[in-house]
């Protein structure tokens, strides 16, 4: 094949000596009396590593690596009496690069881990203990996508989001577990309040128990039914907006080829240096724009 794809990390874990290891970053002393050490230290002696530590091997260092990533990892290690540790070999010696392209575990992937934790016959008190919290926190982890409609669980899929946002969308039918999912992802907004003010404009008819008023603190029934209302006023809008999108679109292409042809036009752009360079100027900022989105921001401005 002409195109290739490049392996960022070796194919083998390698067991490397502590000592080998030179730190890019040494943990603050505030780091190592974090709750996040403490979760790993209780991870670790629980179940051990499961995640190997990122280097680097430096020709030039005779052997030695670049810790990439994983120094509180290595810290717990060193606290533990371990002289080894098992590594990942990147090609990159870049920590940002590394950083970049990793997504950290997810609300929906930690539920995963610990359904398949369950499954392997992992009691539900030593996943507690592994990462330090409660285990009514783990029950409701374990939990967590019940009720849940498969849409709306795939946008959520790579998204930290607090369990609580689960329980309100539980509250709603899946086509509007979906609309709710997708509100927020466009938003870019996971939090609480929100999910709560998207179930208070839901109509009784798409909520999961219609018979059951919905109760929210800080929202009287009266502001409930205007939310309901402004959000049936809002789809109605968008559809419209939806259906015109297209030749929208391309009036604006249009008229942008349009002006692009008046400006380059020398007696034209003569007049208006003359008569009208403001709107010389306007002219010429729609003419040079690249997409549609600039194309909006220039015009709104």
């Amino acid at each position: 094949m002409a195109d290739k794809i490049n392996i960022g990390f070796d194919h083998d874990i390698l067991d490397i000596s502590i000592k080998d290891i030179i730190y890019t970053k040494p943990p603050t002393q505030a780091a190592l009396r974090s709750k996040k050490y403490q979760q790993i230290l209780a991870s670790i002696k629980a179940v051990g590593i499961i995640e190997p530590l990122v280097v680097y091997m430096e020709e030039t260092l005779n052997g030695k690596y670049i810790l990439l990533d994983g120094h509180l990892r290595i810290e717990v290690l060193k606290s533990l009496g371990e002289t080894e540790v098992q590594c990942l070999g990147s090609k990159d010696n870049e920590a940002f690069t590394y950083n970049k392209h990793i997504n950290r575990l997810s609300t929906v992937q930690e539920h995963k881990m610990i359904l398949r934790a369950i499954e392997r016959g992992v009691p539900e008190e030593k996943i507690a203990e592994a990462l330090r919290v409660d285990i009514q926190s783990i029950r409701k982890k374990k939990k967590l996508l019940e009720g849940i409609c498969p849409e709306a669980a795939e946008i959520f899929k790579d998204k930290i989001i607090g369990i609580e946002v689960f329980q309100i969308l539980k509250r709603m039918k899946p086509v509007r577990q979906t609309e709710a999912a997708m509100l927020m992802n466009d938003a870019n907004i996971f939090t609480v309040p929100y999910a709560k003010a998207l179930l208070a404009a839901t109509p009784n008819d798409f909520l999961a128990n219609p018979a059951k008023p919905k109760k929210i603190k800080g929202i009287t029934e009266e502001q409930m039914r205007r939310m309901e209302l402004e959000m049936q006023s809002l789809d109605r809008e968008f559809k419209l907006v939806e259906e015109s999108y297209g030749q929208d679109v391309l009036n604006l292409t249009l008229a942008k080829g349009y002006l692009a042809k008046l400006v380059e036009n020398r007696n034209i752009r003569k007049y208006l240096v003359v008569n009208h360079p403001s709107l010389l100027e306007q002219f010429e900022k729609i003419a040079e724009i690249q997409s549609l989105n600039q194309e909006m921001e220039e015009v709104a401005i």
